[in-house]
């Protein structure tokens, strides 16, 4: 909550001049967003009220239809192309961006399937890893190079910590890479974005300039920031400002300090994800934690890595942060599976105690112990009279009775 709580506030004054100048209320985007994180949290809270296993046994199909989806986007007069690319689809007054919606159920079902790798027949690993492969290159062809990437390497690192062989995952590895170069040389404008990003200023006004215009915001912001709200670059000088570059207003506003601060909550809940994913009682819940760390976490610090020039520049929202339904949802879904992991881990196992029966006696001789209270001395004493005999005394003193009765000798033992 609090990573959402900080995102909601920088969101605010990320969008307002913006939603101010597009349609006079400036609090637009931040009540729309508000609508998203209603739906968010309610799917959250519905899966971490559902065992993690009927999760996994549903994700192949949510993947199936989140895969459908994208190729819907492909359909001309379906999908819909925001700045050049065809990413999103129609639901009324929104846009879904199918392509969000699917990076849990493919940590969910990558989780699944690399878990049980070793047990899976040839033709069943094939068949799934045709399916990825078909969804990553949908993804790729809407274009959009930076979330097929994610994707991948979600993939691949989960691949990864299942003990993989590494011939399969280098050869894997091998392949998207080589599928990015060939996405690279064929759209211009990703090599465009790539050549700005190692020399914004040689085209400060063309595709550089949203680079430029980020670092201009980040070294604004100083020590310790201009102040919230204050940001100038917000001001129609830095594009996208409230979705893709959300970091930069955030850097401006709260200065260096607060990109530290930042930086070190991130490690802390990549360290928290790290000790869940430790404690999983299964495999497959491991790998489920340490694919939500990625989606979250990593893509946050591509996000970050974009602002400050280190990366290309890319089209990857800051999780829990940037503006957008699609990306929002999933998030929020994300987080919900890391938590459910977190409980299922904390769950302690049920002990069975063995049932005490009560012990029957000896015809012969008490079963209690010596030194048990309730044992009772062969010899009884003229002063154990006042008191009530335990049951086996008393049984042994009518058997002595009826002794008596039929010999016509006294017992040696006097009651």
């Amino acid at each position: 909550m609090l990573w959402l709580s900080v995102g909601l506030v920088v969101l605010f004054s990320a969008s307002y001049p913006v939603a101010n100048a597009e349609t006079g209320d400036g609090a637009r985007y931040f009540k729309i967003q508000l609508l998203y994180i209603l739906v968010g949290l309610l799917l959250s809270r519905w899966v971490t009220r559902h065992p993690l296993r009927h999760l996994i046994r549903l994700s192949g199909i949510a993947l199936l239809v989140s895969m459908s989806m994208i190729l819907a986007t492909h359909i001309p007069g379906l999908g819909v192309s925001v700045n050049g690319a065809t990413r999103w689809l129609p639901l009324g007054p929104f846009l879904l961006q199918p392509s969000e919606l699917m990076k849990p159920f493919l940590v969910l079902h990558g989780a699944q399937l690399f878990g049980r790798w070793h047990r899976l027949s040839l033709r069943r690993r094939l068949s799934w890893l045709g399916i990825y492969a078909t969804g990553l290159a949908l993804i790729l062809t809407q274009p959009n190079l930076s979330t097929t990437a994610v994707c991948g390497t979600t993939l691949w690192l989960i691949a990864l910590a299942a003990g993989l062989p590494y011939s399969q995952l280098l050869l894997t590895a091998f392949s998207g890479l080589l599928a990015a170069l060939i996405s690279v040389s064929l759209k211009s404008y990703q090599r465009d974005r790539i050549v700005s990003f190692l020399n914004p200023w040689a085209d400060a006004d063309g595709n550089g300039y949203q680079l430029i215009q980020s670092l201009l915001a980040v070294g604004s912001g100083g020590t310790w920031g201009s102040g919230y709200g204050l940001s100038q670059q917000k001001l129609f000088f830095l594009p996208i400002q409230y979705t893709d570059f959300i970091f930069s207003v955030y850097a401006e506003e709260f200065g260096f300090v607060g990109s530290v601060m930042l930086l070190i909550f991130l490690a802390v809940y990549s360290t928290v994800t790290l000790v869940v994913a430790l404690r999983a009682k299964q495999p497959i819940h491991r790998l489920v934690a340490i694919g939500c760390m990625v989606l979250l976490v990593g893509q946050s610090l591509v996000n970050i890595g974009v602002a400050i020039g280190a990366l290309p520049t890319t089209g990857l929202p800051f999780p829990l942060m940037s503006y957008g339904g699609s990306s929002m949802i999933a998030s929020l879904v994300t987080a919900g599976i890391l938590i459910r992991v977190a409980r299922e881990s904390k769950e302690s196992e049920v002990i069975k105690l063995p049932l005490l029966l009560p012990q029957r006696s000896s015809s012969t001789s008490p079963t209690t112990s010596p030194d048990s209270p309730s044992a009772v001395s062969p010899k009884l004493s003229p002063e154990s009279d006042s008191s009530p005999a335990p049951a086996p005394a008393a049984r042994r003193r009518r058997r002595q009775k009826r002794s008596e009765a039929a010999t016509g000798k006294p017992s040696p033992v006097q009651t």
